[in-house]
């Protein structure tokens, strides 16, 4: 087995298990840790290689994204491990740099390779790519792309390295069509079995990516879920029998 950096054929996930350290909380009444899920003695195993996280929005989804990113070592406003791409000047919200640090880990073995991708500062990543390799051979040029496919080329390149994966709501960049190509990418990573996948989304979609551990934030914590038990999916289901009664009903509230 090699450890750290280096390439390991045991398979993911390498992350098994973040816990809240109390002892590291100086002020529980601050954000973020004064979020309801926080509050009970956090903590989160992982035992698949592809994890997806679904809850409204405020449950603090992202900033336990951005918590395990910054633990991992990576930017936590996007960004991999010894990266600092993201124009921080631009209000970009990242409130995972107070988690990090109260955060502990469990790894077998500690495999930080990877990338946490966010969808408001992938532009800020992608031309710092692209500059960076002028002069060191073709450049990627992911700018060159509409923001779904330059991220789909960009994930694309990577999810071939052994390595962590954060992303939150992808689907943001990426239309229905592109949603498909993005399930036809975790597949072919998850039966290669050297990738880890921690994901936030509200994409239905996503959620039914077969063998991933779905799970549900909200102020009780994270629990197991199924897709059909998801707020998401009833309201897609919904919508789908009756678009137009669905949005009438929907605009007369």
């Amino acid at each position: 087995m090699m450890r750290g950096s280096r390439p390991t054929r045991l398979p993911a996930p390498f992350l098994k298990r973040v816990w809240l350290d109390e002892d590291k909380v100086a002020d529980p009444s601050l954000y973020p840790f004064c979020l309801p899920f926080l509050a009970r003695g956090f903590e989160l195993g992982f035992d698949r290689a592809i994890t997806i996280i679904v809850g409204e929005n405020g449950t603090g989804k992202s900033t336990l994204l951005e918590g395990i990113a910054a633990l991992a070592g990576y930017d936590e406003a996007g960004g991999g491990k010894g990266y600092r791409p993201v124009d921080h000047s631009i209000a970009i919200e990242a409130m995972g740099g107070a988690l990090g640090p109260a955060l502990r880990a469990s790894w077998l073995p500690k495999i930080t390779n990877g990338w946490f991708f966010r969808a408001e500062s992938f532009f800020s990543v992608a031309r710092y790519l692209d500059e960076a390799a002028i002069g060191s051979g073709p450049p990627p040029d992911f700018l060159s792309h509409s923001h779904g496919e330059g991220f789909l080329r960009f994930f694309e390149e990577r999810c071939v390295r052994q390595g962590l994966f954060i992303f939150d709501e992808p689907e943001s960049a990426l239309s229905p069509a592109r949603q498909m190509t993005f399930l036809k990418l975790l597949q072919r990573i998850e039966r290669a079995g050297h990738t880890q996948v921690i994901m936030a989304t509200h994409s239905p979609m996503l959620m039914a990516f077969p063998g991933a551990r779905l799970l549900g934030l909200s102020k009780y914590g994270l629990e197991p879920i199924a897709l059909e038990d998801t707020a998401h999916f009833r309201i897609m289901r919904e919508f789908c029998a009756d678009p137009a009664g669905f949005v009438e009903l929907a605009i007369e509230d």
